[in-house]
């Protein structure tokens, strides 16, 4: 990090752990190959070097203590109402920004980081930064690209007939079309102005970091579960969290 990158002010990484998961259970605490899967994404943050402070906000005391051996602060406890199913990302991290200041902390950019990341590396959290830091947007977010193009997709009917949803595309060639990508779900780089505003994280002043497919995966259920310590036994020779070292 150079002495430019440093004067923009501290970094927090929040990462929203709620306690309540109806598909697995104490998902965010689950042991992932032997350490709970939230430790897992605590030390990839801890590798990456730029955060002033790590931080989970939790309305669940278990979740708290895991965390906090896990060498996280959970310096508050989340709010009721920003705890259930349908609760968006932006109004947890302006919460935990406002609760930090509160207790005299105050951050020029935060990182939200999503608890079941495993395969979230210090060094696209630390690239996320470079991107932040380098101006022009309010987030930075990590995508990947979609396997196929999306304008070659289809839909099946009541009659299980095949339709294009994009029939002027039909004898479009895969390589002639512009690549699509969708939310890794896995960090959210934001100026803390901008997480306090409630700004959107989907707009024109977003950045992006593109992954590989195998470098996220969304866990919802138990096969996703499954795939995922699949896909990790794979990849285990490779080293997650790197550290990045500071010029």
């Amino acid at each position: 990090m150079s002495k430019a990158e440093d004067a923009l002010g501290k970094r927090i990484a929040v990462i929203p752990a709620r306690g309540g998961s109806k598909r697995i259970p104490k998902k965010n605490i689950r042991l992932f190959h032997g350490k709970p899967i939230i430790q897992w994404v605590i030390e990839a943050a801890e590798a990456a070097g730029c955060f002033d402070s790590i931080v989970v906000s939790t309305d669940d005391p278990e979740v708290s203590a895991v965390a906090r051996a896990s060498g996280a602060l959970v310096p508050f406890v989340r709010p009721a109402e920003l705890s259930d199913d349908h609760t968006p990302t932006v109004p947890v991290i302006a919460h935990a920004l406002k609760a930090m200041e509160q207790s005299g902390a105050t951050y020029q950019s935060a990182c939200c980081i999503y608890p079941t990341s495993v395969f979230v590396s210090s060094k696209m959290i630390f690239k996320g930064l470079s991107l932040l830091n380098a101006g022009g947007c309010n987030y930075v977010m990590s995508v990947i690209p979609y396997p196929h193009p999306i304008e070659r997709a289809l839909r099946l009917a009541s009659n299980n007939t095949v339709k294009m949803d994009n029939p002027q595309h039909v004898a479009t060639r895969s390589q002639d079309l512009q690549p699509s990508f969708h939310d890794a779900g896995q960090f959210y780089w934001g100026l803390s102005a901008a997480w306090i505003s409630g700004a959107p994280i989907l707009s024109g002043e977003t950045k992006a970091v593109v992954l590989e497919h195998t470098d996220a995966r969304d866990i919802d259920n138990e096969q996703d579960w499954q795939i995922a310590e699949q896909l990790f036994s794979l990849r285990a020779n490779q080293t997650y969290a790197v550290k990045v070292t500071k010029p």
